[in-house]
């Protein structure tokens, strides 16, 4: 069993409103999620909060996509607090964490994301460890979120 936590940051020009606005609302995500285009057929459920805590987001795709979902708990102005819940390729449950820190004439965002690895994962986490299997996406995907907010 091996915890662990994989975290990319990135300075975005854009008003902090926004950014929490884009990380905060699930059905904002498709215009920056860096998991987006890995299935045409990609099958969305929202349910819950229209945004916020409460709101909900469950997916199911094909093998790359996979099968899951994720819920907001917690929202403040400076922070978006995620669970993450893979059902397929492999079972997981995750935290993910969005800090949004006003810096300058925008803001500084960290994406976190804490975890437990079991069974199968955590010997394949000895391997290949998880911030080298998603802090790409995490890269990608916040690249894709200061494209969105500065625009």
């Amino acid at each position: 069993m091996g915890s662990f936590t994989v975290v990319r940051t990135s300075s975005i020009s854009a008003d902090p409103a926004l950014i929490h606005a884009l990380v905060n609302d699930l059905h904002e995500w498709p215009a920056w999620s860096p998991w987006e285009g890995l299935d045409d057929d990609l099958e969305r459920t929202y349910s819950g909060a229209e945004s916020g805590v409460g709101a909900h987001y469950a997916w199911k795709g094909n093998r790359k996509a996979g099968e899951g979902s994720m819920e907001i708990v917690s929202s403040t102005p400076e922070q978006v607090a995620l669970v993450l819940r893979f059902l397929k390729p492999f079972k997981a449950t995750n935290d993910v964490t969005f800090r949004i820190t006003p810096a300058g004439g925008g803001a500084d965002v960290a994406w976190e994301m804490t975890g437990v690895q079991t069974g199968l994962m955590a010997v394949f986490g000895k391997l290949i460890p998880m911030d080298r299997l998603v802090g790409k996406d995490f890269e990608k995907g916040l690249a894709q979120l200061k494209t969105v907010a500065e625009a």
